[in-house]
């Protein structure tokens, strides 16, 4: 697997060839710009806020079994840290070592590396059910903010997470949505469902659906197409890989 391309260069990461979707990473600097996507031809584009946890595959698989339906496509959202220190879900990090730029730049690329294995990892039900969909990372130190804004960009139908793995307490949840569930909530501009993880306090498989219920009409479904990964770059100058999803 290579590394992401740094200094603000067009961003590929190479993948399992088994997996029809690659990760892209959106930098920072470019948050507010239309974002083009591989899904356009869906019926409804739906994302799925991940962050790495048990909490969010379980949120990946509840969709597929509850949720999704033909003509859905799936956007496998993720806000990575800007700096890696502050990561989770990777296990510990041996910070005794002297962080000059070069040891820096290989966490940096470790992490990457890291984050595109276990987003693909999440990603396999929904290769295993066929369903379309491609995985969108972006790089922010305000996870909650930049969330509400990639939904808005993406043009998403509805956005599902998980009720505590996005920064809620695992000793005492009493039930509550953690802080960026909770945010997303009451800031996304689509309907937001919060699947709650079976061992929490209510113990149930059932999710929260926070915000409006979708309008659906009985609308008649259409197949998505087969379309080409697309990449972004700082400035959102867009290149495209010839490997469809």
């Amino acid at each position: 697997m290579t590394s992401p391309v740094k200094n603000h260069n067009a961003t590929t990461t190479s993948v399992d060839p088994d997996r029809p979707a690659g990760a892209i990473i959106v930098e920072p600097s470019s948050p507010r710009y239309p974002s083009g996507t591989p899904t356009a031809g869906a019926h409804r584009k739906i994302g799925i806020a991940v962050d790495l946890s048990d909490e969010s595959a379980y949120a990946v698989k509840w969709a597929v079994q509850n949720y999704l339906r033909p003509g859905d496509a799936v956007i496998l959202l993720h806000v990575r840290p800007t700096s890696v220190l502050y990561g989770a879900d990777w296990g510990s990090i041996d910070l005794s070592f002297e962080t000059d730029e070069e040891s820096q730049q290989k966490l940096e690329d470790d992490f990457d590396n890291f984050t595109t294995t276990k987003a693909n990892d999440l990603a396999q039900p929904l290769v295993e059910a066929q369903i379309p969909f491609k995985i969108h990372i972006v790089k922010d130190h305000d996870m909650k903010e930049r969330l509400c804004l990639e939904v808005e960009r993406l043009g998403l139908s509805a956005v599902i997470m998980g009720s505590r793995g996005f920064g809620a307490s695992r000793r005492n949840t009493k039930g509550r949505l953690g802080s960026v569930s909770d945010y997303c909530v009451h800031h996304c501009v689509c309907p937001v469902v919060v699947v709650r993880y079976p061992d929490d306090s209510f113990g149930t498989d059932e999710s929260a659906v926070k915000n409006a219920a979708e309008k659906d009409g009985g609308d008649v479904l259409h197949p998505v197409p087969e379309e080409e990964v697309e990449y972004h770059d700082a400035s959102d100058k867009q290149t495209v890989d010839s490997k469809p999803i």
